[in-house]
């Protein structure tokens, strides 16, 4: 999937984000603070993970998924595909 440079620079500041709660929590974990600060963190985590995953999935259905979009036939792997990472990400 080829994203314009605007929206690349977006998803890479989003993804810098990430990185930065991510070692939050690894500063948490090595403090041994409580409970409840370290489930907060991951909470914020997966909450940017998702929300990170559902732009990109829908800039894809966009741009590679709509009726026209190469042929019938591309379109139906790319969704076999598609369909295959969303099922690895649900688990």
């Amino acid at each position: 999937m080829v994203h314009a440079r605007r929206d690349n620079v977006r998803l890479l500041a989003r993804v810098r984000r990430m990185q930065g709660q991510v070692e939050a929590l690894a500063r948490l974990l090595h403090e041994q603070r409580g409970c409840n600060d370290v489930l907060q963190q991951i909470a914020a985590v997966r909450g940017a993970a998702t929300s990170l995953m559902a732009d990109v999935l829908e800039e894809h259905l966009q741009e590679h998924l709509s009726n026209q979009s190469g042929s019938a036939q591309r379109r139906a792997q790319d969704l076999k595909e598609l369909a295959h990472i969303v099922k690895r990400y649900l688990k």
